[in-house]
């Protein structure tokens, strides 16, 4: 694990996601991994303590299997969000749970990650300028300003419900 990472927040990272319904199983791989330390097997995030660098990358994939379907969750496999849009629902999911969490953007968004793009999100979101928040919304996972208004919710950052049914 990167030593500029809480050594805390992986504990608090892996509690949060199995208390929203989220699978994670600690193992050993003998194969190297898109995200080190980091796959998912049949909707199951597979962690190597061992090889992972940043836990907010745990937070980023489970992002990916927080905003499909749960069947299509239950099926995932290996390297998710392929398709620009789920990049941009993990980037914004993964920003709520750390507000959920009460922890800081560099978690998720550190300089290991995102092609060097890193401190634009960090900046973006912390000033309210949320990329993916409509496609969450369309989801049901969030309400932005005014919807969150007719609705009586808090607005994202806050979530409806973590996952999509």
């Amino acid at each position: 694990m990167s030593d500029s990472e809480n050594p805390a927040a992986l504990d608090r990272i892996i509690q949060f996601l199995l208390d929203i319904g989220l699978q994670i199983r600690m193992t050993e791989f003998t194969h190297q991994s898109f995200l080190p330390g980091i796959t998912v097997d049949h909707g199951t995030i597979l962690v190597d303590e061992s090889k992972l660098l940043y836990p907010g990358d745990l937070l980023h994939e489970a992002g990916h299997l927080a905003v499909i379907a749960g069947e299509k969750r239950r099926r995932a496999q290996d390297d998710l969000g392929k398709k620009a849009s789920e990049e941009m629902m993990a980037i914004a999911w993964s920003y709520a749970a750390l507000v959920h969490l009460g922890m800081d953007a560099s978690i998720v968004f550190h300089e290991g990650g995102y092609r060097g793009w890193s401190g634009a999100l960090i900046e973006n979101f912390t000033n309210g300028r949320y990329i993916g928040v409509p496609m969450l919304q369309w989801m049901g996972l969030t309400a932005d300003d005014k919807r969150a208004k007719e609705r009586g919710v808090k607005p994202y950052p806050a979530m409806i419900k973590w996952l999509v049914d």
